[in-house]
């Protein structure tokens, strides 16, 4: 009896070496809607290699997200699918300013790019962003006032209205008007549109992340629905970072930062384009190369001076994306 409570001791003893060493061991990660099977195996595979360690997760619109952190969310970390909503926290004191140095790639561990996903067959023969404005042409994407998704879906769509009408604004604006013409319904966040377009059968295409795209045609079938790549979109990245201010109060920064590096390991990335996200890691980019068709992506940087000149003349009160979605 003396020696198996010894033997149980010490397998206690090793069990307890084998988990984490970090001061806490849980963290919230507030991400995005459409977010939710990625970080389901994410956190697996994390917690495998950590044991005792538990990752809560809470997803909703990316904007959503960082304004319930500023109201009392306490979230340890944050994975965002737009680099104004990591901004936002930044200006308000929760996040460090120079959050884009934390990690590499601007702390962006995987992208995408809004892409179309059809029904099977492509019955309307939507090839690219002008056939989306037909008039037997019913498009599905979430509200650009309320989704960070969105927000790259109008702004990929205005950047090939700029290139096809070479640069005459008046035009771009129609375009982009009629597209807001052709959405039936709004929903609020990525994964709603999905729904309606999936599971309610509204639209003849669903504009998405390609990530999200992708997971459509893998859990319900090529034989229901196929994926078109437009000629031209625009580079979605997906900002992660510390939340230091409520990081500081639970104790978790050390956990926190080996969370979101973890998403830059092999296996962190093999996860990541697994559920159909584009990434940085030169061995797993090369193994998934062959999955993802080649596609020119402009960014916000390039087409349109950057996030803070984004803000301020598309998606400020009153700006463009105001302007042009109250006219539709």
């Amino acid at each position: 009896m003396k020696t198996f409570l010894a033997a149980g001791l010490g397998l206690a003893a090793l069990l307890a070496a084998s988990t984490s060493s970090f001061a806490a061991e849980k963290l919230l990660n507030a991400s995005y809607d459409i977010a939710r099977e990625l970080f389901v195996a994410v956190n697996k595979a994390y917690v495998d290699k950590h044991p005792g360690v538990t990752i809560d997760q809470s997803h909703a619109g990316s904007s959503k997200q960082a304004r319930a952190i500023v109201e009392g969310l306490e979230a340890d970390v944050v994975t965002f699918n737009q680099v104004p909503d990591v901004d936002f926290l930044a200006k308000n004191g929760l996040v460090s300013e120079n959050w884009q140095n934390a990690f590499a790639n601007k702390s962006s561990p995987f992208y995408s790019l809004p892409s179309f996903v059809v029904r099977a067959g492509n019955p309307k023969n939507i090839k690219d962003w002008g056939d989306l404005v037909r008039d037997d042409v019913q498009v599905i994407f979430p509200n650009p006032k309320t989704s960070g998704n969105a927000r790259y879906t109008y702004l990929a769509a205005y950047a090939y209205a700029q290139e096809a009408f070479k640069g005459d604004e008046a035009k771009v604006k129609e375009y982009v008007t009629a597209l807001f013409n052709h959405v039936p319904v709004f929903d609020t966040g990525g994964r709603a549109a999905t729904t309606t377009f999936v599971e309610r059968g509204t639209g003849d295409v669903l504009i998405t992340f390609e990530a999200e795209t992708r997971g459509i045609v893998k859990q319900y079938g090529a034989d229901k629905y196929e994926l078109v790549t437009p000629s031209v979109s625009v580079l979605g990245e997906f900002p992660v970072a510390v939340v230091d201010k409520v990081a500081e109060k639970h104790g978790t920064r050390d956990l926190a930062k080996s969370y979101l590096d973890f998403l830059y390991t092999p296996e962190g990335q093999t996860i990541a384009a697994e559920f159909g996200h584009r990434v940085h890691e030169p061995s797993v980019e090369a193994k998934f190369r062959d999955q993802f068709p080649k596609v020119r992506l402009l960014t916000v940087e390039d087409t349109f001076g950057g996030w803070e000149k984004v803000q301020k003349e598309h998606f400020a009160s009153g700006a463009l994306l105001d302007q042009l979605y109250g006219q539709r």
